[in-house]
């Protein structure tokens, strides 16, 4: 099975922001996924893609970024996928609190492309959703570092997404879940850091 080559998206969207300025196209978008926290520098793992929320991508950035992957490889020589500036789940936008456009903060700015992303409480939501929804994005939400207070605040709109009677207690037990492997990190982390001249005092 051929899984999507990953790339470094912070060094993707700098290259493409070249390439949009030489060929006088423009764009503004809202970005989201992994794409938006490698962009905040919250993880520095490659990725497949950039996932745009919001707007809807123009023919004419499509074509560019289709134009684009003739020219950009990784490191293992390996090209972008061919949709690998796209649409990510619309359904979302319908789902997020009212007022996350105007939440949004930006993550980029160049010369022509301009990338806003959720802002924290927004960008939590999404995660935990996702992570309670397909059990993805745990990994991020590590990196995130969630905190009690976030996931308090954030537990009824979760519940929220799905009528299933199933799904409330589904939620409670992947945020125990997420919270005793935050918590074990936490206790690596701590150990990890610890002076070993600390145990002879």
């Amino acid at each position: 099975m051929m899984f999507p080559a990953k790339h470094d998206m912070q060094k993707v969207i700098l290259e493409f922001d070249e390439f949009l300025a030489e060929h006088g196209l423009r764009f503004e978008g809202i970005v989201i996924g992994g794409g938006a926290l490698r962009l905040l520098e919250i993880v520095n793992r490659a990725t497949k893609d950039i996932d745009i929320l919001d707007p809807e991508i123009p023919e004419e950035i499509k074509r560019a970024a289709s134009k684009f992957i003739i020219g950009h490889t990784n490191d293992k020589n390996e090209r972008l996928m061919n949709d690998w500036f796209n649409n990510g789940p619309k359904s979302l936008c319908n789902l997020l609190p009212k007022g996350w456009r105007d939440r949004a903060e930006l993550c980029f700015s160049g010369k022509a492309l301009s990338l806003k992303t959720l802002n924290r409480s927004d960008l939590v939501l999404s995660k935990l959703f996702a992570f309670c929804d397909r059990e993805t994005d745990l990994h991020d939400l590590l990196k995130m570092k969630v905190t009690d207070e976030e996931l308090k605040a954030s537990e009824s709109w979760v519940k929220y997404q799905d009528a299933s009677p199933l799904w409330p207690p589904h939620v409670e037990e992947a945020f125990k879940r997420y919270q005793e492997l935050r918590d074990k990190t936490k206790e690596k982390e701590a150990d990890h850091e610890k002076d070993p001249t600390d145990d002879l005092v």
